[in-house]
């Protein structure tokens, strides 16, 4: 990056900074606040091991640092601003999520817009919201777009803060459904049998209310309602795709689906061998469509930064966006989070090559050598590299 064009951002980046407040995490002073400045070379420095007294009032920092990037500590300290983790003196920390749609299996690299690797990361996040809110029962999450490619949530119940990373990773674990097996999501009900029978017939069944048992039932009876569509020879052929699975399993389970439907949809798995079989060959399936494929480094590290909402995104331009529940399906994170900063004139970028970049609803192409775009464009084009601040 020329230093025109670093220029150009840190005079932008500080306009913008001074236009707008802030939102500062629960218990600012007991965090560690960190940032990237605008410094020249390939590389980024991380200036770290700040607590908002070195710091001073934080709307004035950020209009006069005009940083690139903005973090506090997921981690609360006795002293946050002291140079080591281990002088800090942890207390405790929120447990953070973070979706980067450059890392879901969903997202084909290449050949995936960025508009639509952010769709599918919404997609991402409601799953995850599913598992916090629904699995877990937490209530004080905070959501957050992170001004790049992806979505950050927040926990910050009491519960969770002195957790350590082993017991953190054991909620990455469940919510990426890692280790998951059917024998672990069924329950064994009694069946038949008399008071003189000592043991009488059990049953393996799903629960259908809640918890990955719930995903899996769901998954198994829509998997049962498109073999039931499809006429005998479809349905055997498919059955038959899964390993393990040939002609007599196939018509066994296909038998017992059509003759046992009201028993599957009560959560009765155990209506033929054959079917079992089946309910344990879709278990991956269940895994690859219903899972959260979080960073589980960032949810298992104590003393993560993460970005300060409120604050712009150095790689994009963009603002780093707290959402309220409700707003996430509207939500369009190429339009709603540009500053208004931006809006509403045109500059003028220089581009290597041809560059497209979708942005407030439109797609912009942006040939090779000198162009006059939109501002947020221009901006969005500079801090990810893709051009130069040209002469007006």
């Amino acid at each position: 990056m020329e230093e025109r064009t670093r220029a150009y951002l840190r005079g932008r980046f500080r306009d913008h900074y001074r236009r707008t407040e802030p939102t500062l995490p629960p218990d600012a002073d007991a965090r560690e606040w960190g940032h990237i400045p605008w410094t020249a070379g390939p590389g980024t420095t991380m200036v770290r091991h700040n607590s908002t007294l070195d710091l001073g009032d934080l709307s004035d920092f950020l209009a006069r640092e005009r940083p690139r990037h903005v973090y506090f500590s997921a981690g609360r300290y006795d002293d946050p601003g002291a140079g080591s983790m281990a002088e800090k003196d942890w207390r405790g920390s929120d447990l953070i999520f973070d979706l980067d749609a450059d890392h879901l299996p969903s997202v084909e690299l290449g050949e995936d817009t960025y508009g639509e690797m952010l769709e599918k990361c919404k997609a991402a996040l409601l799953r995850l919201l599913d598992f916090l809110e629904n699995d877990f029962g937490f209530r004080d999450l905070t959501i957050v777009f992170s001004g790049g490619r992806g979505y950050h949530v927040h926990v910050r119940e009491r519960g969770v803060q002195p957790l350590e990373s082993d017991a953190r990773r054991e909620i990455v674990d469940y919510v990426r459904g890692i280790g998951l097996d059917i024998d672990a999501l069924v329950s064994h009900e009694a069946v038949g049998g008399t008071a003189g029978r000592a043991s009488p017939a059990r049953k393996r069944t799903l629960d259908t209310t809640g918890g990955w048992s719930r995903r899996a039932h769901r998954h198994l009876v829509a998997f049962v309602d498109e073999l039931l569509a499809m006429d005998e020879e479809a349905a055997l052929a498919r059955l038959e795709e899964f390993d393990g699975i040939g002609e007599g399993k196939a018509a066994a389970a296909l038998r017992a689906a059509r003759t046992n439907y009201d028993e599957i949809e009560a959560g009765n798995i155990d209506v033929h061998p054959a079917f079992y079989a089946l309910s344990q060959r879709l278990i991956p399936d269940v895994v690859a469509a219903d899972n959260a494929p979080i960073d589980e480094p960032v949810t298992t590290d104590t003393n993560r930064l993460i970005r300060l909402p409120g604050s712009l995104h150095g790689g994009s331009g963009l603002r780093v966006e707290r959402l309220a529940r409700e707003e996430i399906e509207g939500f369009d994170p190429l339009s709603d989070t540009i500053p208004e900063t931006f809006r509403g004139q045109d500059i003028t970028v220089d581009c290597d090559e041809d560059s497209t970049v979708e942005l407030a609803g439109d797609s912009f192409t942006v040939p090779a050598g000198t162009s006059h775009v939109p501002e947020y464009v221009g901006v969005f084009l500079m801090t990810r590299g893709n051009a130069e601040k040209g002469e007006e």
